[in-house]
């Protein structure tokens, strides 16, 4: 088919001309997610998204006498913001199911352990049979070991994978415990009854701050951009009326500055209450920032009609 030859090409290009390391580092990012297309390919589609946006866009903007510039703006910023939302989400659930999988798959290596395995053997043993990304990672460490690396830095780096501090922590105990020649399925035993334990502290932390979340999502994503397009609103019927001064002439600029603020303050501060990082805060910020200044274009531009007031 012309567009399974055109990504085809694409990625060649792409594979050309594109920095190695930038390829590979997206390729890491990529199985963080669960997603196993090379990156060159999934770059190609990207681009090709892209170019059918504008397009679209750009028809839209001459059919309803849009502005050209903001509409290929527009075209861009979606895709780009929708493509990193959803390799986001994927990151994050993987790393759940990942985390919340962990202690019953430590019970299973103890059991293993007990009947006389030695550790590689029974994580080899383990990722062959077992399904899922846990299981998936650990043929990854498998293949390491193979390839010469040390039983130490495949488990490191599957926890720098997997971006959990938890796991980390509960990895070194287990290879500290195996270098010293202890009793190690007693102790993968306690790990595993240990991460339990903060997964369910975790599950209770978020029920627990559940309720501010809302209140923030729904007065980030509608209460403040409703009644900040309002303002727009009023300012544009006392213009049209003939007793508008420089505040009403500035008012929506200022609303629309406010907005952004507010907007990416209340993604932070989701992150802090439901993790406690101000890191992942990014990943809040742009969706209720998209979503607010939506409600406020459409409240701004179309709410005098809506309510009578032309």
């Amino acid at each position: 088919m012309f567009i399974e030859d055109l990504i085809i090409k694409l990625s060649e290009i792409i594979e050309n001309r594109l920095n190695q390391s930038i390829l590979i580092s997206f390729q890491e990012y990529l199985l963080k997610a669960g997603i196993f297309t090379l990156a060159s390919q999934l770059l190609s589609i990207v681009i090709i998204l892209y170019l059918a946006f504008i397009i679209l866009f750009s028809l839209i903007s001459i059919v309803f006498s849009f502005n050209l510039l903001i509409s290929i703006v527009s075209a861009i910023f979606i895709p780009t913001i929708a493509i990193a939302l959803i390799l986001f989400v994927k990151i994050e659930r993987r790393s759940s199911e990942i985390e919340s999988s962990i202690p019953d798959f430590l019970r299973q290596l103890s059991s293993m352990l007990k009947v006389g395995l030695g550790l590689e053997n029974a994580l080899v043993d383990m990722s062959n049979h077992g399904k899922g990304p846990l299981y998936g990672e650990l043929r990854r460490v498998a293949v390491e070991i193979r390839m010469g690396k040390s039983l130490d830095e495949s488990f490191n780096n599957m926890a720098m994978r997997l971006n959990s501090k938890d796991l980390e922590r509960s990895f070194k105990i287990i290879l500290n415990a195996h270098k010293s020649g202890g009793s190690l399925s007693d102790v993968i035993i306690d790990v595993s009854d240990d991460l339990r334990a903060m997964l369910v502290l975790k599950r209770e932390r978020k029920a627990g701050v559940m309720m501010s979340v809302m209140f923030l999502l729904i007065a980030s994503t509608f209460a403040a951009p409703f009644a900040l397009g309002m303002v727009g609103v009023y300012s544009s019927f006392m213009i049209e009326l003939g007793k508008g001064g420089a505040i009403c002439e500035i008012a929506p600029l200022a609303a629309e500055i406010y907005l952004i603020i507010h907007s990416i303050l209340a993604g932070f501060l989701i992150a802090l209450i439901m993790y406690g990082d101000l890191r992942k805060g990014l990943r809040y910020s742009i969706p209720i920032t998209c979503s607010a200044f939506l409600i406020f274009y459409l409240i701004n531009n179309f709410g005098a009609g809506f309510f009578g007031l032309v």
